[in-house]
C-alpha cells in the first residue's frame, strides 16, 4: 500500500502562505515552534490512542477523533518538509506491528532529533515512522488524506476566524 504526498504538500504550502502573509512569520523564523507542535500534537494522538494508560481499561477514543489528532502532526510534519525541499511524495504505507506505545517512544525521539539534524534523511526517516503508525492504528492512505483535508478546512476556517 502506497501514499502519494504530493497533493498535501501542495496544501500545506498554501496555508503555511497564508499563515506567513498574516502573522509575519517565516519557516526559519517558526522552525522550532513548529517542531514542538509537532511533538505536542504526537502527545494529544497517544492520549486518544491511550496506548499508554496501563491504570485504566477504558479503550481508543473514535477513529474520527484519532485521525483528527493524527491529521495535526501530519500539517505540521508537511510543514517542516517545505523549507527542506523535501520531493519524496511516494511512501510505503506499511504498519510494523510494534507495540504502539513503543511506536510513540521512536516517534519523538525521531521527531527531537530534527532539531539538531534537520536533514531531509532524519526527517524521511520520521515521516516514514509517523505513515507506518497511521497503518497500526488501522488507517490506510484514503483515510489519512481525508483526515487532512478535513482538518485543513479548520484550520483555513481558523485563520478567517483570527483563532
Amino acid at each position: 500500500m502506497e501514499i502519494n504526498l504530493e497533493e498535501l504538500y501542495q496544501l500545506q504550502a498554501g496555508l503555511d502562505q497564508d499563515i506567513a502573509d498574516k502573522h509575519g512569520v517565516t519557516y526559519e523564523s517558526t522552525h522550532s515552534r513548529r517542531l514542538l507542535a509537532l511533538i505536542v500534537e504526537l502527545g494529544e494522538l497517544a492520549n486518544e490512542t491511550r496506548c499508554f494508560k496501563y491504570w485504566s481499561n477504558k479503550g481508543p477514543s473514535a477513529k474520527e477523533i484519532v485521525m483528527d489528532e493524527y491529521a495535526d502532526g501530519l500539517h505540521f510534519l508537511l510543514s517542516l518538509g517545505i523549507p527542506l525541499h523535501a520531493r519524496k511524495y511516494k511512501y510505503e504505507l506499511k504498519g510494523t506491528g510494534e507495540d504502539l506505545t513503543l511506536q510513540f517512544h521512536h516517534l519523538y525521539q525521531a521527531a527531537t532529533r530534527l532539531l539538531n539534524d534537520y536533514t531531509l534523511e532524519a526527517y524521511e526517516d520520521c515521516f516514514q515512522k509517523y505513515l507506518n503508525l497511521a497503518v497500526d492504528l488501522g488507517s490506510n492512505a484514503d483515510d489519512i488524506v481525508r483526515a487532512y483535508k478535513s482538518k485543513l478546512a479548520v484550520n483555513y476556517h481558523r485563520q478567517e476566524t483570527n483563532y
